[in-house]
């Protein structure tokens, strides 16, 4: 292992990427000024833009291509308006996002009762798998779950002798 040597100005590794065999970025760096000259990629044709889509803040022109298979909609979609509203390093544009996808879950569940069709949850969220090859933590998840609804159960029922 080499020793680091102390540079002019006493400072122990100042200088340490001066030499180019010890510089990690030296084959990069020259090129990337001639980027444009060495690739012979083309940008790719924007995709049309026939539904709305949601966009960053940070960035002031759509992507190249974006999904348009969901678009915004109902509850969901005005949390998630809302939430690009703010900059992806806040809470404010994340968080949103999380509870429009759990508002979203239950509009799907919601649309498809109207629509005559009964979803089968359990197997929709893993239950059948997990019954199936992960059986006690299935059992303690069921337990946790039956006894939550118990005791909202038993406090609305308390609620009301009131």
């Amino acid at each position: 292992m080499q020793n680091i040597q102390e540079s002019a100005t006493g400072v122990n590794g100042l200088g340490i990427d001066a030499d180019r065999k010890n510089d990690p970025t030296y084959p990069m760096r020259h090129r990337i000024d001639a980027e444009e000259e060495r690739s012979g990629w083309a940008s790719p044709v924007q995709q049309p833009v026939d539904v709305e889509v949601l966009r960053s803040i940070e960035y002031p022109e759509m992507p190249a291509v974006f999904g348009t298979s969901t678009p915004p909609s109902g509850l969901s979609g005005m949390i998630r308006r809302a939430a690009f509203a703010y900059s992806e390093s806040s809470y404010l544009h994340w968080l949103p996002l999380v509870l429009a996808d759990r508002i979203n879950v239950v509009e799907g569940l919601l649309q498809d009762l109207l629509r005559g069709h009964f979803p089968n949850v359990l197997a929709e969220a893993g239950g059948n798998a997990e019954w199936r090859y992960d059986r006690h933590r299935f059992i303690g998840k069921t337990a946790i779950r039956l006894a939550i609804a118990a005791a909202i159960v038993a406090y609305v029922r308390s609620r009301k002798r009131r």
